[in-house]
């Protein structure tokens, strides 16, 4: 290799990108959701499919593993506990997913020790993220108020300002 090919180059995210705040890219859309452009409504059709698909054949994998707890025998008891675990984790985790689209979370902390559960209730994730697809991209409101309140602050900080302030002629004193 000549030297070159080791010397760092510029990234074509910072060449000719425009001032100011940028906006945050949401995962499978990128910063395709500022414009709704680079096929953003089939991206959010194929998603929400996808993500329909994948809580259907959660559910399957779930009834092949309720009915080994059948032929098991571990009894009503278990089985009643297996069906009422994977219902109420799936429940929390359909809120806790809602919920992580239309704010950020108070205590990461906490939404950090509640990710086993919402492993257990993967099947709740997958349907809020089915139904909020049909809506916008999931995250997209909360990151569309996020960056529209960053340009406006950035705008009226750089509309104070006006020219170098060093060059400013000082008035003249009577």
């Amino acid at each position: 290799m000549s030297d070159e090919d080791q010397t760092a180059k510029p990234s074509n995210s910072t060449v000719g990108a425009p001032a100011g705040p940028q906006p945050e890219e949401i995962r499978f859309f990128g910063t395709t959701w500022v414009e709704h452009d680079g096929q953003y409504g089939l991206r959010r059709a194929g998603l929400a499919l996808g993500a329909l698909v994948a809580a259907a054949a959660g559910c399957f994998v779930l009834r092949f593993a309720y009915q080994g707890l059948e032929i098991a025998e571990v009894g009503g008891f278990v089985n009643l506990l297996v069906v009422l675990m994977f219902g109420i984790c799936g429940a929390i985790a359909f809120r806790k997913t809602w919920e992580g689209f239309v704010r950020r979370p108070a205590d990461p902390a906490r939404e950090d020790s509640l990710r086993s559960l919402k492993m257990i209730g993967f099947i709740g994730s997958l349907l809020a993220y089915f139904f909020r697809c049909l809506v916008e991209a999931p995250g997209e409101k909360l990151r569309r108020t996020e960056y529209e309140t960053a340009r406006a602050q950035y705008e009226k900080r750089r509309g104070t300002r006006t020219g170098n302030p060093a060059a400013r002629k000082k008035p003249k004193r009577k």
